[in-house]
């Protein structure tokens, strides 16, 4: 696959490496060329004691990594793969909402520029219904205390003959274009994303329900019917009514309202209007 350079600029490394707190607060970005994964460089840099906000971001990754071990490259310029270190404070039982949080996040980021963007429980973020950014989340121990890389990729300047899947979408796709500035891009989702993980971070359980109805409310899933499969191989059908307050989906299936902590959900058919 190749990409030309006078269409896909390569990252603004200055801008971003020298990004100031007045910008970002907390957020300390570093480019790196290529890497096969973004999450493994920044377990490693969370290990070696990386502070609560240093970014990994790859001008090309390689062997990305999704949940089930899935694995993908993309062209080079084409999308944002980056991956975040975070040290939550919260009580462990509120760590299942950080994967939520995020995809909230990169939802707001995408509909603040102008996409119609929501997400698919409980972190993929869709375009209508194409998938133009996936997240997987990593707890890891390290000698600081527990950590969480938020990893993320989001496709920005891909064709359609470049996309991984049918089903998934590109930012120049739904602008009929190039695409926007991966920098700018880049920017708004960290500055996105830091705002609502420091909000979650200091309110408490109070802010915890804001959050829960804000992902309520950008949840596409919620209304659907769906298919869930389940990680002991089971499969659950039925209407995704809400999200509780732990972050788990509520289906009301044939036993009646059952909570998932964690499946691959299908839309079985559209929101009924």
């Amino acid at each position: 696959m190749t990409s030309d350079p006078a269409v896909r600029p390569p990252l603004d490394k200055s801008r971003l490496t020298g990004i100031g707190s007045d910008e970002i607060p907390d957020v300390t970005i570093e480019v790196v060329e290529t890497a096969a994964s973004t999450n493994a460089l920044a377990v490693r840099r969370a290990q070696e004691g990386a502070a609560d906000g240093h970014v990994v971001v790859a001008e090309h990754q390689t062997a990305g990594r999704g949940r089930l071990d899935r694995t993908w490259e993309t062209p080079p310029g084409t999308a944002l793969t980056f991956s975040m270190v975070l040290r939550p404070v919260v009580p462990t039982r509120s760590w299942p909402w950080l994967p939520l949080l995020t995809g909230y996040a990169v939802g707001k980021a995408l509909k603040a520029q102008g996409y119609d963007a929501g997400v698919k429980w409980p972190n993929d973020v869709l375009i209508g219904d194409k998938k133009v950014a996936g997240i997987l989340i990593e707890r890891i121990e390290t000698r600081d205390g527990p950590a969480a890389v938020v990893g993320v990729g989001l496709n920005v300047g891909m064709r359609t003959d470049e996309l991984p899947v049918p089903t998934a979408t590109s930012l120049a796709i739904e602008a009929g274009d190039a695409g926007p500035d991966r920098t700018e891009v880049l920017l708004s989702v960290l500055s996105t994303l830091r705002e609502a993980y420091d909000a979650w971070q200091a309110g408490g359980d109070h802010t915890g329900l804001r959050l829960a109805e804000s992902y309520a409310d950008a949840c596409v899933t919620v209304g659907q019917d769906v298919r869930v499969d389940l990680p002991d191989g089971s499969v659950l059908t039925g209407r995704a009514t809400r999200v509780d307050p732990g972050g788990r989906l509520v289906v009301d299936g044939p036993d009646g309202p059952t909570p998932v902590a964690a499946g691959d959900v299908v839309h079985v058919r559209p929101l009924d209007q």
